[in-house]
């Protein structure tokens, strides 16, 4: 390009054209100052010399199609160093955004450390080399060397023993250093359908041979085979009776040992009181729908919500048991462990475990058999059993307590409204049903109702809910949370985001045309959790959705309005 441009001849009516070349980007004051070479222009004496007046006009035209040409390449060298320009402005921006991007001093300030970090360890490392081996070293003598050539084959043999004994042992010893034990923390897995129910399944598999092992021992003590179970009475009591009760169990755990063995093999061995019941398996489906992964979560949410209640209630109970719950349960546990205490101390252990080996044969084989098949004798002389069902969880202990503490706070109530003036012909269920009271006030207020309405007993704290009225159009009036409550004459709906009377809904029981369950969304499994109600001042049925208890709410209203359509039509005929 500087070629190209020292071939150029400037002028001087075309230099302002190259003046914008210092307002183009990223322009310095070392860009483009290479110094052309301006050839000077004809003095006007050399052009009048040169003139001739027979081809003047053939000497004009030709000038000007130089200086045409010459301003084109001007114009095309001026664009080329202004593209250049832009480009070098770029390339500085895309230079200045990658070095920002990698961080090339971070990651050189990383790398130092890491190496700094790297000789430490080494030093550590070559010290405690140097540790070992001085420890391993026998120690110096304070004598000087003796000079007896015996002495000197005394201390060879004894370094020679003494390094084969670290060989054999060194790594023994090692084991027994002390190290700071290592936190690891497990990671834990994302909630997931498909892994939930596989991990149900596998539960469910894993704890297969232990509920076959104690539906053979139930079916050994309910005598569900008349002949094996009394060869098994009549080989166990034996083996009682003569001391060798422990080296049968062992002999059984052996057996069955060997015969998983064969099982493993490929042997077709199957034993069992109770014929196995084999579940068909189910492929597991690669493509579910929304509705069916929803299902399946419900599902296994059920079945591990039902187990854990069980592992909860045996565990709380044992906790109960020990803790001293319920005294007088816990006083038969005492004793009967101070009886078994002293016994240990007083009689042989021979006569003990032969005592208890008979006890536990007759008891298994013949006092259960006989407790399953009478109730009544179980529920009266079963000891282990009144215990243990007796014992109660901690759900029922905090329903206790709440029924004891209503209990003492009825009589304070009933004698404080004995000094309060209240009519004579005013009962107690009004009384009750005047001092019922919402979080907003007191119930008839709240609703304009008579004092003597107030809520069942069924539904005594309410139903939360939200009201769908398909009537309104906007979305304030279309949806309402609130509180559902049932008396005897009405069913009161309580919206939670107003504090006025307007927002809340009251429907008299004698209006409701029809009344039935509801599902609100299609889409979900099951059979909904909404009520329908119509009456003859809606066009589209009132729904109750989102109740949880749905069911019960349902019973407890259809139960109530047939009692009022019943007493209404009674009072008509």
């Amino acid at each position: 390009m500087l070629k190209r441009l020292d071939k150029i001849r400037f002028r001087g009516h075309k230099r302002d054209e190259f003046l914008d070349l210092a307002e183009s980007p990223n322009a310095s004051d070392t860009e483009c100052s290479d110094d052309v070479p301006v050839k000077p222009r004809a003095s006007l004496k050399d052009a009048e010399d040169l003139r001739d007046p027979a081809g003047q006009g053939a000497m004009a035209s030709a000038i000007q199609e130089f200086q045409r040409t010459e301003s084109d390449r001007l114009n095309e060298i001026k664009g080329h160093l202004e593209i250049a320009l832009l480009e070098k402005h770029f390339l500085q921006e895309e230079l200045r955004k990658l070095r920002e991007e990698t961080n090339v001093e971070t990651l050189k300030q990383e790398l130092e450390k890491e190496r700094l970090k790297r000789i430490e360890l080494e030093q550590k490392v070559n010290e405690v080399l140097k540790t070992r081996m001085e420890e391993s070293q026998p120690p110096p003598k304070a004598q000087p060397p003796p000079v007896n050539g015996t002495d000197k084959r005394g201390e060879t043999l004894y370094s020679r023993i003494q390094k084969w004994l670290y060989d054999k042992f060194g790594v023994y010893i090692e084991d027994f250093r002390f190290q700071p034990e290592e936190n690891t923390i497990e990671t834990e897995e994302p909630l997931s359908a498909k892994r939930l129910t596989e991990n149900m399944r596998r539960l469910k598999r894993g704890a297969k041979p232990v509920t076959n092992f104690l539906r053979n021992l139930s079916a050994l003590s309910n005598w569900h085979s008349v002949y094996t179970s009394a060869i098994a009475f009549i080989i166990y009591m034996n083996a009682a009776w003569h001391g060798w009760a422990i080296p049968m169990f062992l002999f059984l755990v052996i057996l069955r040992l060997s015969l998983n063995y064969l099982i493993a093999r490929g042997w077709r061995i199957q034993w069992s009181i109770v014929p196995e019941v084999s579940e068909p398996m189910e492929p597991p489906k690669e493509d579910l729908t929304v509705s069916e992964k929803f299902q399946l979560v419900l599902d296994v949410a059920q079945k591990a919500q039902n187990l854990f209640g069980k592992m909860a209630d045996v565990l709380e109970k044992i906790k109960n048991l020990f803790m001293w719950v319920q005294p007088e349960i816990t006083q038969k546990l005492y004793i009967g462990l101070w009886v078994a205490f002293i016994s240990s101390c007083l009689l042989p252990y021979k006569l003990m475990g032969f005592s208890i080996g008979v006890y536990a044969g007759i008891k298994f084989f013949i006092i259960d058999f006989l407790f399953k098949r009478c109730p009544k004798l179980r529920d009266k002389y079963d000891t282990p059993y009144i215990v243990w069902t007796s014992l109660p969880t901690d759900p029922q202990l905090k329903e206790r307590t709440n029924a004891t503490v209503s209990r003492r706070i009825q009589p304070v109530t009933s004698r404080s409204s004995l000094g309060t003036n209240v009519p004579c012909g005013i009962n107690r269920e009004d009384e009750g049903g005047r001092s019922h009271s919402t979080k907003k006030g007191a119930f008839h207020e709240i609703f304009n109702l008579s004092e003597v309405e107030r809520p069942l007993a069924a539904c005594e704290n309410g139903w939360r809910c939200c009201l769908i009225n398909r009537d309104r159009k906007m979305p304030t009036d279309y949806i309402r949370n609130g509180v559902l409550y049932v008396t005897e004459n009405y069913l009161c709906f309580e919206s939670s985001k107003s504090g006025s009377s307007k927002k809340n809904k009251v429907i008299k029981l004698n209006d409701i045309t029809d009344i039935q369950k509801y599902k609100v969304l299609s889409v979900l499994p099951g059979s909904g959790m909404g009520i329908s109600i119509a009456t003859p001042s809606t066009q589209k049925p009132l729904v109750f959705g989102a109740m949880i208890h749905r069911d019960e709410a349902f019973e407890t209203i259809f139960t109530q309005y047939t009692k009022i359509m019943s007493s209404a039509s009674s009072n008509e005929t």
